[in-house]
């Protein structure tokens, strides 16, 4: 690891199925198992309702991301777009904020379910089993992309065919104990405003599709292959959240969903019984390893593209010559999602809390991309771009006021919101500190001032 060097090309060798299991690589996780089923159980046939609307702004914010990619192809991803809009200083916060940040609060919410459910399986059978699997993908991912997407495109696809599985196996349960899936449409026509507040539990399961971005300078055919990935994995996902969902609502009571931290045991236990514990160990296990190795896969690459554009401390460029990764920025993340695993290990009630505060601040960087997007339509209206956003600017306009208003109503109870708030303020300030001390004085520019376009298609 010795031998590094602050030049050099990423590799090109991400096809379509490659990135497609990127996209669904951070959601098809088991906090999206609790999410779907406890909005199930809180919201009966309103969630459903809820899951639709959250597909919407999905599309929303892919449908951004798609054009701000191919506008400026760089490894920056949020950053590269956000400097040409509105400048060097929200570029840098909208990064950590919306990309560092979820995985501080994010993965350890995953590890730590993880470890749970297995503990509740098999009773202090599992030890540091989230530190392993840390660590090994870590490894995995310093090797090389081509060998992480290979395992990212196993992970993926076994969990996204085991949740049709056990959607289809609900669906076709001889004694289910749940509601007939009859009575959806009752609950609709009965539908309040209620549903919106729902929408942020569904909204979860859908974040991180952009996450194929990053990658972008290491992707085959990108002008085609970013969208169709994104775009494919919304509507795939859609389809499968929704099987789970009907799955849950006909096979087990709302009341035992909506009780339980973890209900897709619960689930798995009801169709398959009691013999399903190595399959749910299997499952959960499988889930946090393509959410781990995702994160650890993009935000080195996001760092790399930071670095590039000076928006980072130069040693995030560092790529080995054998493997073409950006091993600093695998060794930094992985980092910063060991330690607050390792200071908080054994604190499963904040499992929650943690997931929401993510969310929110995730929440802010679809907001700026909205943003950075209408704001570069307006100044460079000629310019080419391989992928246009259809129906501009209503997409980029609902997804802003959808995204305020689910940061607005984003957790069951006031006490839990103050601490979302409090979490999401610590890490803005620490990240608009880091960003006003960067930009005026390592880079010695305006806050707000914008990069000339050409400066950044030409690096």
């Amino acid at each position: 690891m010795g031998q590094s060097t602050y030049t050099g090309e990423l590799n090109r060798t991400l096809g379509l199925p490659s990135l497609f299991a990127v996209a669904v690589g951070v959601v098809v996780s088991q906090v999206v198992f609790v999410s779907i089923l406890q909005g199930v159980g809180i919201g009966g046939a309103s969630f459903f309702v809820a899951m639709l609307i959250a597909f919407v702004l999905t599309l929303c914010y892919v449908f951004t991301y798609s054009e701000l990619a191919l506008l400026l192809p760089k490894a920056g991803s949020i950053s590269s777009y956000t400097e040409v809009a509105i400048g060097h200083f929200p570029a840098i916060v909208a990064s950590i904020a919306g990309y560092l940040a979820p995985a501080i609060f994010g993965l350890p919410a995953e590890l730590f379910l993880m470890e749970y459910i297995l503990d509740v399986l098999y009773p202090g059978s599992f030890v540091f089993t989230g530190v392993i699997i840390l660590v090994m993908f870590t490894i995995l991912n310093l090797i090389g992309v081509d060998l992480f997407s290979k395992v990212q495109s196993l992970l993926s696809y076994l969990m996204l065919t085991s949740m049709v599985v056990i959607g289809v196996v609900g669906l076709t349960h001889s004694d289910p104990r749940g509601l007939p899936i009859s009575s959806i449409v009752e609950g609709i026509s009965h539908l309040d405003f209620n549903v919106f507040n729902l929408t942020m539990l569904a909204l979860w399961s859908f974040f991180a599709l952009e996450f194929v971005c990053p990658l972008i300078e290491e992707t085959k055919n990108p002008k085609k292959n970013i969208p169709r990935s994104m775009i494919g994995a919304s509507g795939v996902l859609l389809v499968i959240y929704l099987l789970i969902a009907l799955a849950g609502y006909r096979s087990v009571p709302v009341g035992e969903l909506t009780g339980s931290d973890i209900p897709h045991w619960l689930l798995v236990l009801e169709l398959f019984g009691e013999k399903s514990k190595l399959i749910m160990a299997v499952l959960a296990i499988t889930a946090t390893c393509s959410t781990i190795n995702t994160v650890i896969a993009t935000l080195p690459r996001m760092l790399f593209g930071m670095a590039h554009n000076n928006q980072m401390p130069k040693i995030f460029m560092k790529i080995h010559p054998k493997t073409k990764a950006p091993w600093v920025g695998i060794i930094f993340v992985a980092s910063i999602i060991l330690i607050p695993t390792l200071l908080l290990g054994g604190k499963q009630d904040i499992i929650l809390t943690l997931m929401i505060s993510a969310g929110t601040i995730w929440l802010i960087a679809y907001i700026i991309a909205h943003i950075d997007l209408m704001v570069l339509r307006k100044k460079y209206p000629t310019i080419s771009r391989p992928f246009k956003s259809p129906w501009y600017p209503f997409p980029q306009i609902i997804g802003i006021i959808g995204m305020v208003y689910m940061i607005l109503h984003n957790s069951p109870s006031p006490d839990m919101t103050r601490q979302v708030y409090l979490n999401a303020g610590i890490i803005l300030l620490i990240a608009g500190t880091f960003a006003w001390w960067w930009v005026k004085y390592k880079m010695k520019k305006k806050l707000f001032e914008p990069e000339p376009i050409e400066n950044v298609i030409s690096e």
